[in-house]
């Protein structure tokens, strides 16, 4: 496993990172293949923009060459990038000198099984609720706990992801990917303007579904509106689109629309 910090081979971070102390940072989780990352731009613009909203200082330039020299140097596989805030003493108040930290790790590509996309997968309705914080909202942010408390609450090889609602119930997302529904010919996914993660796969797949002039709808959606949708899918940056056969007592067949977007996806992750 690859694994740099600040452009250089190492594996020990400085116990006064506040990364590691309040969760100060953010990342992004990049596939790479043939040496190159995939949906680099989006990848990128989502960071730049998460770190204005965190009002982080980094070198944007540099951090994209060190992507790409660290992708070259991977070949294939998951590329992870984490950048905090820096080092920084007691207290919340963000160090006025604090220099980020950028960080770099590796990791194969996660061996998902072929039928996952093939046929489709099961849904676990999480019981966890994610909180509503619009500063926060879209941003791939270091505070992952509410999804390491959904991801704990199914431990069986029937459910291949989770969805999870925020405080109020509303459709949010899955555990660690973006979800859509399609009705009467029109494509919906959850407002995230809330909470959330605005996922670079999303974001493409949203852009796709305008060039090809279909309706789509970023909204709002209720647990009972998802469960009468006629068809659900899930996807992320990593895998692609995944058909969603089943949550609870629903059901779903891999509709059209959700093989038209899932060929979308698989030609952008290999290109």
């Amino acid at each position: 496993m690859l694994s740099w910090i600040d452009g250089r081979p190492e594996e020990l971070l400085s116990i006064k990172d506040r990364g590691l102390a309040y969760g100060d940072g953010l990342f992004e989780t990049v596939a790479v293949t043939a040496g190159a990352p995939v949906l680099l731009e989006r990848h990128l613009s989502r960071l730049a923009q998460s770190c204005a909203q965190l009002k982080i200082e980094l070198d944007h330039a540099l951090v994209r060459t060190e992507l790409l020299t660290f992708c070259a140097a991977l070949g294939d596989g998951v590329a992870k990038l984490i950048i905090t805030r820096g080092d920084g003493l007691r207290g919340y108040a963000p160090p006025p000198a604090a220099q980020p930290r950028r960080i770099l790790q590796s990791s194969a590509t996660p061996a998902y099984a072929p039928e996952n996309a093939e046929q489709g997968v099961r849904l676990f309705a999480c019981a966890t609720r994610l909180a509503e914080q619009p500063l926060l909202a879209g941003m791939k942010h270091l505070n992952r706990l509410e999804q390491v408390l959904a991801r704990a609450e199914w431990n069986d090889p029937l459910h291949a992801e989770g969805l999870m609602c925020d405080v109020s119930g509303r459709v949010v997302e899955g555990v660690y990917s973006n979800i859509f529904m399609v009705r009467d010919e029109q494509l919906f996914t959850p407002d995230l303007s809330r909470c959330g993660v605005a996922g670079v796969m999303r974001a493409e797949l949203l852009e796709a579904a305008a060039k090809l002039s279909i309706p789509c709808r970023v909204t709002d959606i209720s647990f009972d509106e998802l469960r009468r949708a006629d068809e659900v899918f899930v996807c992320n940056s990593v895998y692609g689109v995944w058909p969603v056969l089943e949550l609870l007592d629903s059901r779903w067949l891999a509709g059209p629309m959700t093989r038209k977007l899932q060929t979308i996806a698989r030609d952008l992750l290999d290109s």
